[in-house]
């Protein structure tokens, strides 16, 4: 089964804007409370490994490889060693070595709010820590965004590979910086 290829196709299928809007929620829920399983094991050390099928449904993706080929394919920018992604099986096996810095980094990156702000980060690092990553990553590209206009139809600067309008461009959703739409 080629997962991340279903994960592209899903996720780039806007013909039906209902079921895509629902998957879409879906993969935000699941992501969601994989992050705080993943954040509130950290003071352990742990790193997740084991068969893709099993490591998906101790995260909490109850069966959906599909969307948990999505989720790892928003974290692998964070790992210190590589996922082989597009040939994984449900044997695949598969090690999270998360650089939690890293993370919350790509998470602002991303302008994912709903994950940089988990109450679980509170385990990871202290409040100065983790405003001291969020200023950096304002630093190091404000000049980038204070010059960005995104199109509708153009590619989400946020790396998932949907549309603005479908993405970050919705009504309520903002960019890190940025006031909403």
């Amino acid at each position: 089964m080629e997962y991340f290829s279903l994960w592209n196709g899903k996720i780039n299928d806007t013909s039906d804007q209902a079921a895509y809007n629902a998957f879409v929620d879906r993969y935000y829920e699941l992501e969601t409370e994989a992050y705080r399983r993943i954040l509130e094991a950290c003071p352990e050390g742990r790193v997740w490994s084991g068969a893709a099928a099993e490591l998906q449904d101790a995260l909490g993706f109850d069966g959906d490889m599909v969307i948990f080929a999505g989720f790892l394919d928003g974290i692998r920018e964070s790992l210190r060693q590589p996922i082989p992604l597009e040939e994984m099986t449900d044997e695949t096996l598969i090690s999270l070595d998360i650089d939690y810095e890293k993370l919350l980094y790509n998470m602002h990156k991303a302008g994912a709010r709903w994950l940089y702000g988990l109450e679980a980060w509170d385990l990871v690092f202290d409040a100065e820590k983790r405003e001291e990553i969020g200023r950096r990553f304002r630093r190091e590209n404000i000049a980038r965004r204070d010059e960005m206009r995104v199109g509708r139809n153009e590619p989400c600067p946020c790396g998932s590979g949907k549309k603005y309008k479908n993405c970050h461009g919705r009504p309520g959703a903002v960019l890190d910086g940025e006031e909403g739409s």
